[in-house]
């Protein structure tokens, strides 16, 4: 059995590089992207898939202190109903999952900084080694298309874990364990010995999102296991396969390096039993991780106090657009973004400020209608023929977002309808491509709320100062955890990139080639700022991690 210590040592080339790019922000990956079998091998996508069809039916085997009978919740988006059985946790049942999570704490803790990474960079390694598996998961509980199910909720997922993991070791080793102090005085100095410890905050709640149930879980996830604290994942009831995978994963490595393998658990619930709620005003908890609605979120931030809470929470993404040197690459770009898993994202863009009168292009001015009809034209090229569509779009993750679809044509002009995609291979799935609504600057009842799902509006304003000053103010007020602009005017780009430091949010420039939007890359883009109303964190930064231990000192004379 490898102990904790001889895992860090056989991973630690990673975490060094891993650490580099992190202080470079230059391009890095340590988990192949690409599903090819030039990669990963000629049998492996056979083998992932199979791994996920064995789970169809059957009841996962996880033990989980304080479950009391299975839950069955997760339906995938394109057609068929998963039925796998999980250990349900109930209100009832929080005490002892709660004591039991806590169990391992002083041993996980007093193991150090390097055992810890130890254990979790095992975790990684190993879910790595079941990606295929996992992208399965993760496509038929969030609707992602197989290839960004393998890229987004694997590979990107487990970057942006390591990611996590190379700050909290950065930020735990910050300090030395043992200093010696010595101060000048008259005759003999004052000596003392001092050691310093990086001590957990106490129980780490992670809940799950419906969309991204790897992406969007595995930096808290890894960052809070890493500095010590245990994990109570939370999954949303339509995605708890990915997560309960990666439970199984983390309780193997911790039992076989000799530690509670409880420092990890899973509670999933009936969605009745509103478990989220239980769990995060418990005195135990002390770190809170969540993606989801404003209004749970909000919830959290007022009602969870005694817990450090990191929330990604609902926005407007933006788009200004005053003029291009490419109106085919912005058409093209801008088409991809809304289209990409079918809006679903909480990058994707939605609001898009132009003039009224349009815009100057290298194919000479265009109206707000005409940029209309390019964006459709590029829609053509992409979603026109079903098979091709439907690896783009994935499935409608839930009835929530079909009816925001259905009804979003009554609030302005239809540009462009969204209209069914038969999936090829899946007869129930459901599918559907983006609509494009025009709006006008007196609108802000509509366009100042996230339509989350494929619902665009091409906003028409006085020009674009008025487009500026809308963003900059909509952002502030509401949130958003991305924005761009295009235009051939330096000064109009200083002004952009000065409203988006107002609002706090990412910002693009003119991007008309292979880089969209709502696209961000491990070590090198932060998700999300902290500094608009949409997230109070960000992927990842110091910030991120260094709340989730706290140093703790003794000393004494020498």
């Amino acid at each position: 059995m490898s102990t904790a210590t001889d895992l860090f040592t056989a991973h630690r080339e990673i975490l060094d590089q891993a650490i580099e790019a992190t202080r470079t922000r230059a391009y890095y990956s340590a988990f192949n992207e690409s599903p090819s079998p030039r990669v990963y091998g000629e049998t492996a996508a056979a083998d992932g898939q199979a791994a996920f069809e064995a789970w169809r039916g059957t009841t996962f085997p996880l033990d989980t202190p304080g479950a009391d009978g299975t839950v069955s919740t997760e339906k995938s988006p394109f057609g068929f109903a998963l039925d796998v059985a999980y250990p349900r946790v109930a209100p009832a049942g929080v005490d002892a999952l709660v004591a039991a999570a806590g169990a391992g704490l002083k041993a996980f803790r007093d193991a150090g900084p390097e055992a810890r990474l130890g254990v979790c960079l095992e975790v990684l390694h190993r879910l790595h080694g079941r990606i295929f598996e996992l992208a399965n998961a993760v496509q038929h509980t969030s609707g992602q298309a197989f290839v960004m199910a393998f890229q987004a909720g694997g590979a990107h997922a487990l970057d942006r874990a390591l990611e996590a993991l190379a700050y909290a070791y950065t930020e735990m080793t910050r300090t030395p364990r043992t200093a010696r102090w010595e101060k000048p005085g008259r005759g003999e100095p004052l000596r003392m010995e001092k050691t310093f410890t990086a001590v957990p905050r106490g129980l780490s709640l992670v809940i799950g999102c419906n969309t991204f149930p790897t992406w969007n879980s595995y930096p808290g996830f890894f960052a809070s296991l890493a500095c010590g604290n245990p994990v109570v994942v939370k999954p949303h009831p339509g995605a708890v396969l990915p997560l309960a995978i990666t439970v199984q994963v983390a309780q193997e490595v911790l039992s076989e390096a000799g530690f509670d393998p409880h420092l990890v658990t899973l509670a999933a619930e009936d969605p009745a039993d509103g478990l989220a709620a239980v769990l995060a005003v418990r005195p135990e908890v002390r770190l809170v991780d969540f993606t989801g609605s404003n209004a749970f979120g909000e919830w959290l931030e007022k009602n969870a106090t005694q817990a450090t809470v990191f929330t990604e929470k609902a926005g407007v993404n933006t788009v200004v657009l005053d003029s291009t040197d490419s109106f085919k690459g912005l058409c093209t770009n801008l088409a991809f973004s809304f289209a990409l898993y079918t809006g679903q994202m909480c990058t994707a863009p939605q609001n898009v400020y132009l003039p009224a009168d349009g815009i100057d292009t290298d194919e000479g001015h265009k109206s707000v209608a005409e940029v209309a009809e390019g964006i459709d034209a590029a829609f053509g090229k992409l979603l026109g023929d079903d098979a091709r569509a439907v690896e783009l779009l994935g499935g409608v993750v839930n009835d929530g977002v079909l009816s925001r679809l259905e009804s979003a044509g009554s609030a302005g002009k239809v540009y462009v309808e969204s209209r069914a995609v038969q999936h090829p291979e899946f007869e129930g799935a459901v599918v559907r491509t983006p609509t494009l609504i025009g709006l006008t600057a007196a609108d802000a009842e509509v366009y100042e709320s996230e339509c989350f799902g494929p619902v665009a509006y091409l906003i028409e304003t006085s020009g674009t100062d008025e487009s500026v000053d809308l963003f900059r103010s909509t952002v502030q007020a509401h949130g958003a955890m991305t924005a761009s602009t295009y235009s051939t005017s330096d000064d109009v780009l200083a002004q952009v990139r000065d409203a988006a430091l107002d609002a706090g949010v990412a910002l693009s420039e003119n991007l008309t080639g292979g880089v969209f939007v709502n696209q961000s890359a491990a070590f090198s883009d932060f998700h999300g700022t902290g500094a608009n109303p949409a997230a109070n964190a960000s992927y990842t930064d110091g910030a991120y991690v260094a709340s989730r231990f706290r140093v703790v000192q003794s000393r004494r004379h020498v």
